[in-house]
């Protein structure tokens, strides 16, 4: 079941109807509700799959509350070690190990006639990424004393799997996410009709940009020798549009619809492509996984607390790390390596905190240097998804080497040139009221307008899907 399919339209008011009508007088049945529509969302896709969820939930759930009695502390490493081994292994097991087997045929030709098997015919388990470092959240929380293990199995299982961030995030911490489901909640409209907005503006980034951008990234990547330097870089471009509206909208649909059951999930993007530096790109990009790496790896690390060559190191290791992450692929590993190339200069000479509020803050427009600086950060950040996109290392290179060929200097031309010039209307658009709202979690926030102008504004958005919507596609991070 996806956030853009009938039956999620059907699924949502059934769920808010009998959670606020029939589940609203205790914690535990609006959890037990939430737990029973989370297990039947996920099991949509394939039901053998909840067996992964139910079973990492328990396992964390009884080592949180081993860790709370466990006074010694080389007991507790034992016990977060087992919660590691079980968690990463399941992860690695379903997402890594082909890669890693098809890796070491490579090293070793004659292993494969020595095992006789060349891959096993593994399904990657939708979102298991996401549930898998959000429990691992938990355990890591309760060893360090952040947080009181729960001996509420049911709210612990409805914060692993609660179903508008379950497939693709936000990954929530267990510090925030995991009291709210302990304590009653009680029906807001204002925060019920602010959700109805960003689960608005979620569905027309998903909708009307990413889903028409895709047309043309996919058409334009999946042929890059037929075509000259500069459209590669318009497909690029497209496909960083496409990127940013499938995810971020999957997002602001998430935390949309978590605020109908009086839930709030942390903001997972802040206008990432008005950033003036990659550091900044990167506090304003997936922001749940950015922080996560940061508090349960760089920081253990040693942050940036030991000389600059170790910070570098550091750096270097979190992003190739948040490439794998993304995906059992060799373009993953170059995508991050990208992005810690782009990020060093900033390192080295001290600016990677140089811009921490957003750009033009009382200002209306930006400086000449500030639009320059968006502009050339966009421009990397689109090399970077150029690997992202690609099906394998010789593709992302070819990709890259054509745009900066000869070639770059001619028109673009491709088939639907005219299609294009709508799509490219409609990201302006994007960029215009993302520009106007951007100091805001969500353009639409807080619309303090008048009535009948608030109202034109939703039909517009309504109207605009219904018109612009693209053939239908998965959302982007379902694969990871």
């Amino acid at each position: 079941m996806t956030f853009t399919s009938i039956n999620f339209a059907v699924f949502l008011p059934v769920v808010f109807l009998l959670y606020w009508f029939v589940c609203r007088k205790t914690p535990r049945s609006q959890n037990v509700l939430l737990l029973a529509a989370s297990y039947l969302f996920y099991g949509w896709w394939d039901w053998r799959f909840l067996s992964l969820i139910i079973f990492s939930s328990l396992v964390d759930f009884l080592i949180g509350l081993a860790l709370e009695k466990e006074k010694s502390p080389c007991s507790g490493k034992i016990l977060l070690g087992m919660s590691l081994v079980v968690n990463l292994g399941l992860l690695g097991f379903f997402k890594y190990f082909n890669f890693f087997l098809d890796s070491l045929y490579d090293v070793i030709p004659g292993l494969q006639a020595i095992l006789g098997f060349n891959t096993l015919n593994i399904i990657l388990p939708v979102g298991i990424s996401f549930y898998t470092f959000q429990t691992l959240s938990y355990t890591i929380d309760v060893y360090k004393k952040r947080i009181n293990a729960t001996n509420d199995y049911i709210s612990f299982a409805t914060f692993v799997g609660f179903f508008p961030q379950l497939v693709a995030g936000p990954i929530e911490r267990a510090t925030n996410l995991l009291p709210q489901f302990q304590r009653l909640r009680i029906f807001s409209y204002k925060e019920a009709v602010e959700g109805l907005r960003q689960i608005l503006w979620g569905l027309f980034k998903k909708m009307v940009i990413a889903d028409n951008c895709a047309v043309f990234a996919n058409l334009i990547f999946d042929n890059p020798g037929s075509f000259s330097g500069s459209t590669l870089l318009l497909g690029a471009v497209f496909f960083s549009f496409q990127i940013y509206g499938d995810f971020s909208g999957y997002s602001d649909i998430a935390i949309g619809t978590s605020k109908l059951f009086g839930i709030n999930l942390m903001q997972n993007f802040s206008y990432p492509y008005f950033s003036r530096d990659f550091a900044e790109f990167w506090r304003r990009w997936h922001i749940s996984l950015s922080t996560w790496f940061r508090d349960y790896l760089y920081i253990p690390l040693g942050g940036s607390r030991g000389s600059k060559l170790e910070t570098v190191r550091n750096i270097l290791l979190i992003f190739l790390i948040s490439g794998l992450w993304h995906g059992a692929n060799w373009t993953f590993l170059a995508w991050g390596g990208l992005n810690a190339f782009f990020f060093f200069p900033l390192l080295l000479k001290n600016l990677n905190r140089k811009n921490l509020k957003i750009v033009a803050h009382n200002r209306s427009l930006p400086t000449l240097q500030e639009f320059f600086s968006m502009v050339a950060t966009f421009f990397m950040i689109t090399l970077t998804w150029c690997f992202f996109r690609a099906e394998d290392l010789p593709h992302g290179i070819q990709f890259i080497s054509k745009i900066f060929s000869a070639s770059f200097f001619t028109f673009p031309d491709f088939p639907g040139k005219k299609d294009a010039l709508i799509t490219a209307f409609l990201i302006v658009l994007l960029v215009i009221i993302e520009w106007v709202g951007r100091k805001k979690k969500f353009p639409l926030e807080d619309l303090n307008i008048a009535r009948p102008v608030r109202h034109l504004v939703y039909y517009s958005l309504i109207l605009a899907i219904i018109v612009f919507s693209a053939p239908k596609q998965e959302f982007i991070y379902f694969q990871f």
